[in-house]
Formats: structure tokens, C-alpha cells, sequence
């Protein structure tokens, strides 16, 4: 395995891979940080170039893509308060709260140096237990799912702030947006008023611009029509992070990186979900859990390694079974059969110089994606410096371009703006919109989980008990709640 890793780590930096994967990487950062255009559109729209390339150039670039896009989402999250991609929603909780009170540049360097962990950690793990983690995957169906969801819905009381009824109330509401769409077993449609575009749900793209993106939009606005003084403190913003502060943040990103490959290894969860999973795993271990919300470096370490961590752990079930990880893991599961290759336990017999062409790629793209990311500090806090009657009208242009582009619709621009004015009205009320996104996530994963879980079992709750890995969230899932609490009164005593 060592020899195919060397020769792997030569052909990516050889003269015909480096630069793909550099222009890979790059620009999937800039994608990544324009609201709507995701890590997943951003390998779609690479894909077509790949057809006349060799598999190794081709498959280093659009996980090149990958990897930048999951790290870009963070940098619009922490100036904008406008998560870039979902994944990043969580590190919106600390991230802009650190570069509204001047410390743009430290929240920047914790988010690269954050990534970069859970990314190169991933992909240790991918070269050395793929096959094993691939085993464990494969053990879950839909009681495993179900109790998966369950658990990560419980998250809703630990990102709820300081009122968890108000936390509990928007949870109530991403649940509710969630049935929208036909019913996912009989396919009778439920509350779309015979609005056709409503059939398919709600696309959570136009939900996350809107809550977060136009909601702050139309706040910022408002202050400058009202003549108050920008929130965004201008001073300290190159402030950088001290190595104190380093030590501090390298457990929680070690031990979110390991989280978040392990759930990337799971079909159909997420760098969303491992995000806001470790996030909620950081803030019930550390010390001083009052802190998360109000500008935790390590609430921000604990999100960014978390969803970057997923980037390895979604490749474990693509390269050794061929059941793609996540919807990115989709699409290059798209360019492997392109390049006439097929994945599974054959690739590395049949094709070893392409495996390992990829996983040392990713090791120097994690590599390239921080040297981008810290290089880049001083450049991407000069945002802060634009004027806010400036910036606001360039948030809200790319805000519904990028909610027109997911589906070329402008039915998704009207969400967009329905859900920007409900964050705003919500915000006004002190009800945190972040649950409102993770309930909308996890609902109807954990709807049609359940569904399925008692049409195996004949309409009986009994796989809650014959299903170990099922019953094992379950009771982390109550341990969870406990947690949780035991917190909210912690950081009740303390206020």
C-alpha cells in the first residue's frame, strides 16, 4: 500500500495533475462561498469537462471541487452571516458573532485550520479502514436511520440559545415545511394547495439563503434606513490567533474530524448534519458551554471539522461498494463510470494507480485548501470594508441568483423571499432560525425512516430492540436530551 501511495503522491503533484487540482480546490472555495451554489452544483457543472480527460486528472479535480466547496461555504458565513452551503449553516452560530465584534481574520483562520484538520483526518481514515467503516455503513437500513435522524433532531435544543420553548417552536416549524411535498410512501399531496411546484417539497437551498442570507439582508437595511451604526465592528478584523488559542481548538477539531468521518461514511448523511452533530457533541463536553452562540472558536472548529470531515468518510462506501455517501459522492460516482471505471473491491485490484491517484490528491488538497484558505485572510476581510448600502444590494442579487439557479426556477426565488421575510419577523421575535434548517434536514429522513422501519416489522415498534445500532441512538439520543438540559441549566445558573 505504501509503494501505491507514493506513486499516487507523485502523479498528484506531477505537472499534469498539480494544476488541475489546484484550479479544482480554488474554485470550489469561490463557489462554495456564493450563497446557493454548492459543492455538489460545482462538481455537476465540472463534470462534462472530465469526458475528455484521463480518469486520474479528471476524478483529482472534481474532488478538488469537493473539498474547496465544503471549506468555501464558511468564509460568507462568517463575514455575511450568509452560509455559503448548508454544510456550513452551523458555523454561522459563533463565526459571525467573532467577525461582527472585530475578529474577522481569527474566526477566518479557525474555519481553514478547522477544515483542514477534519479533512486530512478523513482522509487517514479513507486509506486505512475504508474497507472496514464500508462494513459498518452497510449495516444500516431504516430503523438505523430513523434513530439516526431522531438523535440529530435533538440537536434543536442545544442550538436554541437561550430560550429552548422558542428553539422548540421554530424545530416545529422546519417539521412542519418538511411534510410539504407528496407523502413519500403513498404519494397523496400534502399542503400544496394544488400548487404544483410544491409537489416535490421544499428545496432546502432557497430555505437557507432566505432565513439567513435575505433575513440579515433586509435587517442591515433596515438599521441604514432607520440611520443606526453598522453592527459589523471594523476594528481588529487582522487580528490573528494566538497559539494559546491553536492549542485550544486542535482536541475539539481532531475529535469533530473523527466524528465527521464516521458519519460520512453513513449513506445519506451529510456534512449538514455531521456539522451541526459535532457542534452539539462540543458544546456538551466543554467547559464553558455559555459560550457557543456567543463566539466559540471552538463551537466554530467543532462545525467546520465536523462537515469537512464528511469529505473522506462519503468516499469510503463509494470506492469500496459503490454506494455513494452523499450527494457529491453521487456525481463522482457519475465521473468514475464515465472514465469506464467501476467502483468497489475490484478498483483497487484492477485499478490501484487511480485509487491512490485520488487519495493522495486529497491529502495535498486539504493541503492546498489551507495554504489558500490562511494566504486569503487579508483578502476576504476586505468585505468588511465594503460600504453596507453597497454590499447589501450584492447580497440580495446573489441571493436569488443563487436560489434561481438550483432548479432554473423562479418559483425558488418566491421561497427565497418568503422565507428572508419569515427569519427577519422570527429574528425580531428572538427565535433562532437555525432549528427551522436542521429539522427541515432530518424530518423527512426521519419520516420515511420510521415509515419504512415499521413496514419491515409489520407495523410494530419492535426494531427499536432487535436493531443494536438502532437502539444504541435511541439511547443517545435520551442521553442527549438529558445533556442538553443539564447544560440549559448550567448556563442559566451562571447568567
Amino acid at each position: 500500500m505504501l509503494d501505491h501511495l507514493y506513486q499516487g503522491l507523485l502523479t498528484a503533484l506531477s505537472p499534469a495533475v498539480f494544476p488541475v487540482l489546484l484550479f479544482g480546490v480554488t474554485g470550489g472555495i469561490i463557489l462554495g462561498a456564493l450563497p446557493g451554489l454548492t459543492a455538489t452544483m460545482g462538481v455537476a457543472i465540472l463534470l462534462p469537462f472530465t469526458f475528455s480527460m484521463d480518469s486520474t486528472p479528471a476524478l483529482v479535480m472534481l474532488i478538488g471541487v469537493y473539498i474547496g466547496g465544503i471549506y468555501g461555504g464558511s468564509i460568507a458565513a462568517i463575514l455575511l452571516k450568509t452560509p455559503g452551503t448548508p454544510a456550513s449553516a452551523a458555523s454561522v452560530l459563533d463565526g459571525y458573532f467573532l467577525a461582527s465584534n472585530g475578529q474577522a481574520a481569527k474566526a477566518l483562520s479557525v474555519s481553514a485550520i478547522s477544515s483542514f484538520t477534519g479533512g486530512l483526518l478523513s482522509t487517514i481514515v479513507l486509506i486505512a479502514i475504508a474497507p472496514q467503516l464500508a462494513t459498518f455503513a452497510l449495516r444500516f437500513n431504516a430503523p438505523e436511520y430513523f434513530a439516526l435522524a431522531l438523535f440529530g433532531l435533538t440537536i434543536i435544543a442545544s442550538v436554541s440559545g437561550t430560550n429552548l420553548i422558542k428553539g422548540l417552536l421554530a424545530g416545529t416549524i422546519g417539521l412542519l415545511v418538511s411534510t410539504i411535498g407528496l407523502d413519500p410512501i403513498s404519494s397523496v399531496p400534502r399542503f400544496t394547495f394544488g400548487i404544483m411546484d410544491l409537489y416535490s417539497g421544499v428545496n432546502i437551498i432557497p430555505v437557507l439563503i432566505g432565513l439567513f442570507a435575505l433575513s440579515e439582508a433586509i435587517m442591515q437595511a433596515e438599521g441604514l434606513l432607520a440611520g443606526i451604526k453598522e453592527r459589523m465592528n471594523r476594528t481588529s478584523k487582522t487580528q490573528s490567533l494566538t497559539r494559546s488559542e491553536l492549542k485550544a481548538i486542535l482536541p475539539t477539531a481532531i475529535k469533530s474530524g473523527l466524528i465527521g468521518t464516521t458519519i460520512g461514511s453513513v449513506p445519506g448523511a451529510g456534512a449538514d448534519v455531521s456539522a451541526f452533530a459535532c457542534y452539539n457533541e462540543a458544546k456538551r463536553v466543554d467547559k464553558n458551554p455559555q459560550e457557543f452562540g456567543n463566539g466559540s472558536i471552538r463551537g466554530l472548529a467543532a462545525a467546520e471539522a465536523g462537515n469537512n470531515g464528511v469529505t473522506g468518510g462519503a468516499l469510503v462506501p463509494l470506492l469500496t461498494l459503490g454506494v455513494p455517501g452523499d450527494a457529491v459522492a453521487a456525481v463522482l460516482l457519475g465521473a468514475l463510470t464515465i472514465q469506464g471505471l467501476t467502483p468497489g473491491p475490484l478498483l483497487f485490484e484492477h485499478n490501484p494507480q487511480v485509487v491512490y491517484g485520488v487519495f493522495s490528491s486529497m491529502l495535498i488538497a486539504n493541503i492546498v485548501m489551507l495554504i489558500v484558505g490562511l494566504v486569503g485572510i487579508r483578502f476576504f476581510c476586505r468585505i468588511i470594508d465594503v460600504p453596507k448600502v453597497v454590499l447589501i444590494p450584492i447580497i440580495v442579487l446573489l441571493s436569488v441568483i443563487g436560489a434561481y439557479a438550483i432548479n432554473n426556477s423562479m418559483f425558488d426565488v418566491y421561497v427565497a423571499i418568503f422565507f428572508g421575510i419569515v427569519g427577519f419577523l422570527l429574528s425580531r421575535l428572538d427565535v433562532p432560525t437555525s432549528p427551522i434548517l436542521l429539522a427541515l434536514i432530518l424530518g423527512p429522513m426521519a419520516e420515511i425512516n420510521l415509515r419504512k422501519a415499521l413496514l419491515m416489522y409489520d407495523n410494530s415498534w419492535s426494531f427499536i430492540y432487535q436493531r443494536p445500532i438502532a437502539l444504541a441512538f435511541l439511547l443517545l439520543t435520551v442521553f442527549s436530551v438529558y445533556s442538553t438540559l443539564k447544560i440549559k441549566r448550567k448556563i442559566k445558573q451562571l447568567s
